[in-house]
């Protein structure tokens, strides 16, 4: 241990008894461009059982606090993690944040309907902001939440995890690289087969639940990045048969129309499991079967490459890359136009399931 180390751990161990070693600790890993301080907001189950155990397993990031409307919760935070009272935050006193050097980040990971609400409090609290899919409920949302951070020059990502992955990043490096000629068609599909009789916010529609919104994006998004373009029109057909999703759909299939003559078959589904990506091309094929599952995502092409699966954990990768973009000002993977043009396609998808027609995007 050299002197610098030790002078910084009696630094804190003497902070930490005026009750601000955490906030210490955080400026020295940020002004060493190492760690930045997150926040989770929501600690539902993707926070609770993915993020947070990533974010131990980060080189760049630390989990420093926490914003929740369920107090019940807290316990098990402050057990777990050793949160400290002064990083805890409800959603009516979030604004807070703005006095407290410890952090950094902001990651809003509460169902889709209030991402435009919480994303433009951490903004204006001045605070970086990654956000999950999908970005927000409309375009006029998105763009809402592009203005408050860049009002604010703060950093806005969406949590485009698979864009982080090995293998999916192979498959963007195809679209450019075209190794098996241009591509005629590709398929993706994500769902799995709710058999519960309840799905919380995911089938309240104000929530942005639904199968479009909830898993659709994960097709939505790998048309694109397999195709390397953005489509120029759309076809879709929704469902709903249960009396569960009588306000949401249930299943979406969609077809998207790509200015290089390639088409997309696209599904997802809270009644089928469905977890592949394909693309049919001129001299041949490949494919991620699972494409988007949390970990195992491997693949294959037509000349024989096994696209074996990475053993890094996806969420701390992602968490990693977008701190790194934060400290070193590089570009964002998937900045908030990212998650915008998602949307902009998604309206298009609702718009021609409810009229059956061909909708331009």
């Amino acid at each position: 241990m050299d002197s610098l180390d030790l002078s910084r751990r009696q630094l804190l161990k003497a902070l930490s008894i005026l009750g601000i070693g955490a906030m210490a600790g955080n400026a020295f890993a940020s002004s060493s461009g190492k760690r930045l301080g997150v926040a989770l907001v929501g600690l539902g189950y993707y926070s609770r059982d993915l993020l947070a155990p990533a974010l131990q397993l980060t080189r760049h990031c630390q989990l420093m606090g926490i914003v929740t409307g369920s107090p019940e919760k807290i316990p098990y935070w402050q057990k777990t993690y050793g949160i400290l009272d002064y990083n805890i935050y409800n959603y009516k006193n979030m604004h807070e944040l703005a006095n407290n050097p410890a952090i950094d980040v902001v990651y809003v990971v509460t169902p889709t309907g209030t991402h435009r609400q919480f994303t433009e409090i951490a903004a204006n609290a001045g605070k970086h902001v990654w956000c999950e899919k999908p970005m927000a409920m409309t375009v006029q949302e998105c763009q809402s939440m592009i203005n408050a951070c860049k009002k604010n020059k703060v950093q806005l990502t969406i949590g485009y995890r698979m864009q982080h992955e090995a293998n999916t990043k192979k498959i963007i490096q195809f679209a450019r690289e075209k190794p098996f000629g241009n591509i005629r068609e590709i398929i993706a599909e994500a769902g799995y087969n709710n058999t519960s009789d309840s799905h919380g916010w995911r089938a309240d529609a104000k929530l942005g639940g639904g199968a479009m919104y909830d898993m659709g994006v994960y097709p939505l998004n790998a048309a694109r990045y397999t195709a390397g373009e953005e489509p120029l029109a759309v076809t879709a057909r929704m469902e709903s048969t249960r009396p569960l999703y009588k306000d949401v759909d249930e299943t979406t299939e969609f077809e998207l129309e790509f200015p290089s003559g390639a088409r997309a078959k696209c599904a997802t589904s809270y009644g089928r499991s469905m977890n592949n990506l394909r693309a049919n091309c001129e001299k041949g094929w490949y494919e991620l079967n699972p494409f988007q599952s949390y970990s195992g995502v491997q693949g294959r092409t037509s000349s024989g490459l096994k696209l074996a699966a990475s053993p890094l954990n996806q969420q701390a990768t992602q968490m990693d890359n977008d701190a790194l973009s934060i400290l070193h000002n590089l570009p964002i993977t998937a900045p908030g136009e990212e998650g915008m043009q998602d949307i902009a396609i998604l309206e298009a998808i609702f718009k021609a399931a409810k009229t059956g027609k061909r909708v331009v995007i």
